[in-house]
């Protein structure tokens, strides 16, 4: 069962238009999305039934693409799925024009792209809900699920205590996000230089200022130490393979193993997949017994659903 409260039901109307920012969310928001979820992961409804979503793909992808195709299907809704890996979102026509014309058609824009301007461009033509479905600067519905599957453990997400080791990236950025809207505690521990953005984190200091939350960020795994659990993703994500060996080098140390999780009592790994075996992790901890990646996975659907179903009203 999830150990969160329900949220008091809010009027639909106070959810943004878009989401395309873990902080377009209040800790309220997020806390309805998390008991919708539940609801819906226990029991499918019908709640998107006659809505049709657009995919806008620049990115490959398994969990984010199928997540969203079957969860769709799930409430009775449908996918169109617009594969823009070898064209670019603007390339052969205006990104507004895309907006403008497929907003005659669907209900929903779910878009994964490289550049995190592409979506603003985007919300800011469409009259329908836009959702960030991974870009250079965030991935929310990512972190959403992270911290649902954080909550099913029975951690207190007030209290929580997460680590993130390894590139202070997009991943990165919208966990630091929420855990300043809920209050808790984050330490990211990067190389010197991948470190998250600076004006990212000025963000979420000044969230953190209104919720508690403590934020660390440093450059040594013994500040990992009493936390509840311990995050990492690649080390050259998507459109960085060029910098691969360069990034194995800096990062080595950054290694999330058996020593690192016994030394530091760490319970709990998390990745967002797809991972590098033998690189940012061994397979002894993602397949060990306090790996929650899988669960991870499993909850994108889930937590998505919900947000849509709260989004389209």
């Amino acid at each position: 069962m999830l150990s969160i409260a329900k949220a008091q039901s809010a009027p639909l109307s106070e959810f943004p238009q878009h989401f395309l920012s873990v902080a377009d969310l209040s800790r309220e928001q997020v806390l309805e999305v998390f008991a919708l979820a539940a609801e819906l992961k226990q029991k499918a409804a019908p709640l998107l039934a006659g809505k049709q979503a657009a995919l806008l793909f620049e990115k490959p992808s398994l969990r984010t693409r199928v997540s969203f195709e079957a969860g769709l299907s799930r409430l009775g809704g449908h996918a169109i799925y617009l594969d823009h890996q070898a064209q670019r979102l603007g390339a052969r026509e205006a990104v507004k024009d895309y907006a403008k014309n497929l907003e005659r058609w669907v209900d929903v824009l779910v878009a994964r792209v490289f550049s995190h301007k592409t979506l603003a461009e985007l919300a800011a033509h469409s009259r329908i809900p836009v959702v960030n479905a991974l870009s250079d600067q965030e991935h929310p519905c990512q972190a959403l699920a992270d911290f649902f599957t954080l909550a099913e453990q029975g951690l207190d997400l007030g209290s929580l205590k997460l680590a993130y080791v390894g590139d202070g990236n997009n991943v990165c950025q919208s966990l630091v996000l929420l855990a300043a809207i809920f209050g808790c505690q984050m330490t990211v521990v990067t190389p010197w230089g991948y470190e998250p953005d600076a004006d990212l984190m000025l963000k979420a200091g000044d969230i953190a200022k209104a919720s508690g939350a403590v934020i660390k960020l440093g450059h040594d795994t013994a500040m990992l130490a009493g936390h509840d659990a311990v995050y990492t993703d690649t080390w050259a994500s998507m459109g960085q393979e060029s910098e691969h060996d360069d990034r194995v080098r800096l990062f080595s140390a950054l290694q999330v193993n058996e020593k690192l999780m016994q030394g530091q009592g760490l319970k709990y790994f998390m990745h967002c997949l797809p991972a590098h075996r033998g690189e940012e992790v061994t397979d002894a901890v993602i397949d060990g017994p306090g790996s929650l990646v899988y669960e991870q996975a499993e909850n994108r659907m889930h937590v998505q659903n919900a947000l849509l179903a709260l989004l389209l009203g």
